[in-house]
């Protein structure tokens, strides 16, 4: 028998025969636990575009048989992971790390506030990754030239055909 019960703002329809999931929330408890809660709080509004982006980046490379698609997919999915970091280090009401001293003598100094400035870490490891990530679209496009040079084509399944 089906019963229609509100599971965390979805209505659902559960086996009361299950003696499994459908039990557990028949009786008001969840499986998940804590976890969707603490991801709802740390989730930020931009970061569906960045999931959206790494993943037709990985569907490009895994799914697209063109070695030049392969390679965009490649750098769109290097593009998604490196405004994840950044937007880690982003934060509402915060301003660049840089902290001015005072010269003067009869100036007392002050404690810093941490909150008050943006984790600059991610930032320039960030910087990092995307020369890291032009290099290796120049290398791999560079493969993919030398590669229709030896082929003639730079399909990968007529490729494996000329291999075998």
């Amino acid at each position: 028998m089906l019963v229609e019960k509100p599971v965390r703002d979805f209505r659902m329809l559960l086996d009361t025969e299950d003696v499994g999931m459908s039990t557990t929330l028949m009786n008001g408890s969840g499986w998940e636990g804590p976890a969707p809660d603490l991801v709802a709080e740390l989730v930020q509004p931009n970061w569906t575009v960045i999931e959206m982006g790494a993943c037709l980046g990985f569907y490009a490379m895994i799914a697209k048989n063109n070695l030049v698609k392969k390679v965009i997919g490649m750098s769109i999915f290097q593009a998604a992971i490196i405004l994840f970091y950044v937007s880690i280090g982003a934060k509402e009401n915060a301003t660049i790390p840089i902290i001015e001293h005072s010269i003067e003598p009869d100036h007392l100094v002050h404690a810093i506030d941490p909150s008050l400035y943006i984790n600059p870490l991610p930032h320039v490891l960030m910087l990092t990754a995307i020369v890291v990530s032009v290099s290796t679209l120049g290398v791999a496009l560079a493969l993919v030239s030398k590669i229709y040079s030896k082929y003639r084509t730079i399909e990968e399944d007529e490729i494996i055909k000329q291999l075998k």
